[in-house]
């Protein structure tokens, strides 16, 4: 799957055009129903938004699969990284200048068939073991500076469960990779 910078800037107007429409209680603008976006109905994927203020987490919800259209998905999880990742209050309207978006879309996770063939950077990971279940995206381990063995003892700990747990035959990892971009990056430049 690949996402041309014109999609990309696409979905992340999407997105802040969604935040705010819903913090405001106004409707989407009709400006927002881009021929961009229309080439995004066909593709089916999870994504996940995160929102960050001076480089601080404000929020981060996603979907690690999805059979509804990406633009839609960016839509939903744009709306609950905003107002529900339990970890942070709702984001307030004076909020949503200061904000940074990221999206990270997503290939279906796959089980890791060898955990020494997990690559930082390039591979997100997500641990169960029964009820329990961890998500780090690929970026997390770049942005921390974790080696491997790093990687899956936060995501075990993400999940509640030991760090060790990931080599424990009652659990199961998988990985996938991710298409990543933000505001922050020249993708995002006004057309």
């Amino acid at each position: 799957m690949n996402l041309s910078d014109i999609q990309k800037r696409a979905l992340l107007k999407l997105a802040r055009a969604t935040i705010h429409a819903h913090l405001s209680h106004q409707n989407l603008p009709s400006w927002i129903l881009v021929k961009e976006l229309k080439t995004l109905g066909e593709i089916q994927s999870g994504a996940f938004v995160t929102l960050t203020i001076q480089d601080d987490l404000r929020g981060c919800i996603g979907l690690t699969e999805s059979r509804k259209p990406l633009p839609d998905v960016i839509q939903e999880m744009a709306i609950a990284a905003a107002t529900q990742d339990p970890r942070f209050p709702r984001l307030g309207l004076s909020e949503l200048p200061l904000i940074k978006i990221e999206i990270s879309v997503l290939t279906p996770p796959e089980i890791v068939p060898d955990l020494e063939l997990i690559e930082i950077g390039r591979h997100g990971l997500v641990v169960e073991q029964g009820w329990n279940r961890g998500l780090l995206l690929p970026q997390v381990a770049t942005e921390w500076d974790w080696d491997r063995e790093e990687f899956l003892a936060h995501t075990c700990e993400k999940a509640g469960l030991r760090h060790s747990a990931a080599r424990d035959s009652r659990t199961t990892v998988y990985w996938f990779e991710a298409i990543i971009f933000s505001e922050a990056e020249s993708v995002a430049s006004p057309d």
